[in-house]
């Protein structure tokens, strides 16, 4: 079992223990994300929840009609990890990156884009793009010739 260094939020009220290794590794683009993270695109890592431990002054907002929460430190505000529908923690990776002096390990970084076909913005990357979850089909760039 791996460990990460402590994450901590802006003002370092709140800091959050990793251990063990991410369950998945995904830039999401479902609109719940987009919305509830207020974001174009999350890039995160979803571990399992014991294996995520939070000390600090640690508030919790539930989503009002989905199953997601946001936790975020009381003093600063900076959400330091969310929970999804199936009771995952959800990790910004720019929490992990900051940690990290700004770059994320090659053992963080994304390994694939979910919910593609949902997203807002198009991304020129080599990550396997699955047009909804991970057990789907995946998105194909057509290149045509010009004619």
């Amino acid at each position: 079992m791996s460990e990460s260094p402590q994450l901590a939020c802006l003002c370092g009220a709140v800091t959050v223990d990793l251990t063990g290794e991410p369950a998945a590794r995904a830039n999401c683009h479902c609109a719940s994300c987009r919305d509830f993270y207020a974001t174009p695109m999350l890039s995160a890592t979803a571990w399992a929840s014991e294996n995520v431990k939070a000390h600090g002054a640690l508030r919790v907002f539930q989503h009002p009609s989905k199953q997601m929460s946001r936790a975020f430190c009381a003093t600063c505000g900076e959400t330091v990890f969310g929970t999804n529908r199936l009771g995952m923690r959800v990790v910004l990776n720019s929490l992990l990156a900051r940690v990290h002096g700004g770059t994320l390990p090659a053992n963080r970084t994304p390994t694939m884009h979910l919910f593609y076909r949902h997203r807002v913005l198009d991304v020129s990357d080599t990550l396997i793009k699955y047009l909804d979850g991970w057990d789907g089909p995946t998105f194909e760039e057509r290149h045509e010739a010009a004619t």
